[in-house]
């Protein structure tokens, strides 16, 4: 072999080797900033779904604080949720179209995550006054919930209506929460440890679901790095 080009060329041999050094490690940083998941604050989504007080809103948006009761009876609150990756949606236990779809992707993603103590999952009930905790026990039931896993909540109408339309982003539909204001959305929402929108998904979708997933993944490899 003929050493005498790499005796000539040692200098820009050394400056090859340190130029990779530096820039090979900005250049997957880069490429990985560009993988994060994006943040979602009310300017940034379809202007039907976001109540008119907010709209304006272009940062820092966050989940609202909460609380709701679950199908053990117990209190849930946010502080449930905290540091946690969660799926929230909003269904009835009586419905029988979208719902059934949703509440079959909702134990896929269940049964995925079971082992993974990151994620977690959140369903409110937009007929409350019919879901009480003996009805959300049985729904619960039927549909393999994990109690440490998948919390489904009832809890005051008007409260849960705000936190779909001023809090999730997840129903077009304008309402007060009164009694007869109804909401009906497929919307599965990806929320990150720090209670901000990271993503939204079509809940009766099997590749929304694949989305969602990787999705997740990008989000904890994102916190992975920190």
């Amino acid at each position: 072999m003929d050493f005498k080009f790499f005796k000539k060329s040692k200098s820009t041999l050394i400056f090859l080797i340190v130029f990779s050094a530096v820039s090979l490690p900005v250049f997957y940083h880069l490429l990985k900033s560009d993988k994060k998941l994006k943040v979602y604050s009310p300017a940034d989504v379809n202007p039907s779904l976001v109540d008119a007080s907010i709209k304006h809103i272009t940062k820092d948006h966050t989940i609202a604080n909460f609380e709701l009761t679950n199908q053990n009876g117990d209190i849930i609150t946010n502080k449930n949720y905290e540091n946690k990756i969660y799926v929230a949606d909003f269904f009835f236990t009586r419905c029988t179209n979208i719902c059934i779809a949703m509440a079959y992707n909702m134990s896929e993603l269940q049964e995925f995550y079971k082992n993974d103590d990151d994620v977690m999952f959140l369903s409110h009930s937009v007929t409350p006054n019919i879901d009480s905790v003996s009805v959300l026990k049985e729904y619960a039931i039927n549909k393999g919930v994990i109690d440490s896993k998948w919390n489904v909540t009832t809890g005051s109408k008007k409260h849960i209506y705000e936190l779909a339309r001023k809090s999730y982003f997840a129903v077009i539909e304008d309402g007060d929460g009164g009694e007869n204001d109804f909401i009906h959305t497929e919307q599965f929402v990806l929320i990150d440890k720090e209670r901000r929108i990271r993503g939204f998904y079509d809940g009766t979708e099997k590749k929304d679901m694949v989305k969602l997933k990787e999705d997740v993944a990008l989000l904890k490899e994102e916190y992975s790095t920190k």
